[in-house]
């Protein structure tokens, strides 16, 4: 008997990802000559504006901006050298055997622990990943086993878990957030690897016939596959959706609006969920610095790598506890007991303790001086999920991930520790430096509206030579990110990225302050309503550039100055389009789904149904 629940997403059934962007060597070619050309040009604009363009009356204002220039002129730098090359792991057919995978590992088959970590998900959506992780074929003889992970529990989980005839396990506290229901989930199993999964995570049947081959190379530790959200609304393009309304004239006008704008899409996922270009691009490209980081869902661990950095980190903390408390280093004794001591109180984390376990427990890994643990991004996808459905969810994701990264730069830094060659540094610094740039983006923000309101500039004057150095190394740098990203659009992502300055700032305070960034199960049920409540600073922004532009307008208008018309075109198109991304994230919060009218949600069961 089928006992699941219809949901939303059902209708989204047959959806099928797209497959990686191809490797093409003509592009890359053309992505790095124009790399190095927005470098080289990039830098020659800063030493100018440095050296010759500051505005010696208002260094106040000129030192902050060309700060906040160089921090970007840096991450870009640090982002060019993420993409700069593809070199995808030579992918290896199926293993037969454990000793093909394992070091002195006998004739048995592989044995695989499905992990599915639940704590307030709801447990029917639950049953649709154990019944595909149920569904996982191999070419071979396997042992796989599924646990049901429950956090909450929940009798009502357990039941299922008994109805589907899978492993169910539990725990009296949630210590360690979902690396501590890890962690206690390794005591109680044995498999060979691990899959982690989410509550919302279903699995392809080829998850591992296409993965596990990897591991024949007995130095990768993990796989990473990318994740994919099935139930993100495509919308329909411009052309049709005015046709709909207006007719053949409006399609007409829909389809040259598209020739000069690109496809336009019409109540598309204003989020930006789909995260192609992090794994087809930026993960991906890590591999050949052997610099991809686990991200969760959708990865496949050897034990063996993960217990071992865990006895690891356990015997350091207990020397590094045992060096704090011992008065005299030379007692033997002394130390000794302290040892025995802490062997027992300290307890042994395979998957570090922390709200961003997956990218922690990689950089352990990575820094493991002893061994050369690598890490591979399998390009394919191979399970889907959920997105976040409502802004309140997405917004408590990228908080999340923002506070967690950050957490880790400053309390354990991995640039400063011993293993990683520096290429992998600088993959994980292109990481940190990118949660960082809401410090400069609100410099870019404020400085265009500062400029409108007094008629101070940043720079000595908005004279042909800036143009000159200006505009070339922006024209390269736009045909740089283009053929970077080839095959993926993300116009609308780095506008995202711009307007989320107000919650990475927030990220970056309660980390500064020391506050703990809390595990939040990200919901899997859209709240109704509008949510401007969390974008108000992005509507402050717009409604300063508007009074800004009419300020300065007006001021124009009565006392012209033909002095500070490029001020006012260069620092009004420059306000225009930060307000512009504002926007975006402010009809972000207002969005519903075009289907919301079908829809209701049950408040009792937190599950949604369909109208009758």
């Amino acid at each position: 008997m089928n006992r699941n629940k219809e949901f939303y997403f059902s209708q989204y059934e047959n959806r099928k990802p797209d497959p990686p962007v191809p490797h093409n060597v003509w592009i890359e070619f053309l992505w790095q000559i124009t790399a190095v050309a927005a470098v080289t040009l990039g830098g020659w604009y800063l030493f100018w504006r440095w050296t010759e363009s500051l505005n010696y009356d208002a260094l106040w204002f000129a030192i902050p901006v060309v700060c906040a220039e160089s921090c970007a002129f840096l991450g870009m730098v640090l982002f060019f050298n993420n993409l700069w090359s593809m070199r995808d792991v030579a992918p290896q057919s199926a293993p037969i055997t454990l000793s093909e995978v394992i070091v002195d590992g006998g004739d048995q088959p592989i044995s695989v622990d499905i992990f599915i970590p639940t704590y307030t998900e709801d447990p029917e959506l639950t049953r649709y990943s154990i019944q595909d992780a149920k569904k996982i074929t191999y070419p071979y003889a396997i042992d796989i086993n599924i646990y049901v992970l429950d956090d909450g529990n929940r009798a009502r989980m357990r039941k299922i878990a008994a109805q589907e005839n899978v492993h169910y396990i539990t725990r009296e506290s949630n210590i360690g957030y979902k690396a501590g229901n890890l962690r206690n989930a390794l005591e109680h199993s044995s498999g060979d690897f691990v899959v982690i999964l989410d509550s919302d995570t279903r699995p392809f049947p080829t998850i591992l016939e296409n993965t596990l081959g990897y591991f024949k190379d007995k130095d990768v530790a993990w796989v990473q596959t990318p994740q994919w959200f099935y139930d993100v609304p495509e919308g329909i393009t411009l052309d049709i959706y005015l046709e709909q309304r207006i007719g053949l004239i409006g399609k007409s006008v829909g389809r040259f609006v598209q020739i000069f704008l690109g496809p336009v899409s019409i109540g598309k996922d204003p989020f930006v969920s789909d995260p192609k270009l992090f794994y087809d691009v930026i993960l991906r490209r890590r591999n050949r610095a052997n610099a991809s980081f686990c991200c969760g869902a959708g990865s496949i661990h050897r034990r063996d790598a993960v217990m071992e950095a865990a006895l690891k980190a356990y015997a350091t903390q207990i020397q590094q506890t045992v060096t704090a408390y011992s008065c005299n280093e030379t007692d033997h004794s002394i130390s000794n007991t302290l040892k025995r001591e802490f062997s027992v109180s300290t307890e042994i984390t395979p998957y570090k303790f922390h709200v961003s376990e997956d990218i922690y427990t990689s950089i352990i890994l990575q820094s493991d001086t002893e061994r050369n643990w690598k890490s591979v991004l399998h390009p394919h996808v191979e399970s889907k999920m959920l997105s976040p459905l409502d802004m309140h969810s997405w917004a408590m994701q990228r908080y999340k991930y923002a506070g967690g990264t950050l957490d880790i730069l400053r309390n354990d830094n991995p640039l400063f520790r011993s293993g990683m060659t520096f290429q992998q540094k600088l993959m994980y610094a292109m990481t940190f430096w990118s949660y960082l740039a809401p410090l400069w983006n609100c410099i870019f923000i404020a400085a265009p509206l500062m400029a409108l309101f007094t008629g101070i500039s940043p720079i000595s004057s908005y004279s042909k030579e800036f143009f000159l150095h200006l505009i070339p190394f922006l024209v390269m740098h736009e045909c740089a990110s283009a053929f970077g990203t080839w095959g993926i659009d993300n116009r609308k992502g780095r506008t995202l990225n711009l307007a989320f300055f107000s919650f990475n700032l927030r990220a970056i305070w309660a980390v500064l302050c020391g506050r703990e960034i809390q595990f939040h199960v990200t919901p899997k049920q859209r709240r109704s309503g509008n949510f401007l409540y969390l974008v108000w600073p992005q509507i402050c922004v717009v409604v300063l550039t508007i009074i800004a532009m009419f300020w300065a307008i007006t001021l124009q208008v009565i006392s012209p100055d033909p002095r500070q018309t490029a001020a006012l075109v260069v620092n009004g198109f420059w306000a225009a389009t930060n307000a512009y991304a504002m926007t975006v994230l402010i009809g972000a919060a207002l969005w519903k789904p075009s289907n919301d009218s079908l829809i209701r949600i049950d408040v009792k069961n937190r599950r949604w149904f369909r109208r009758a």
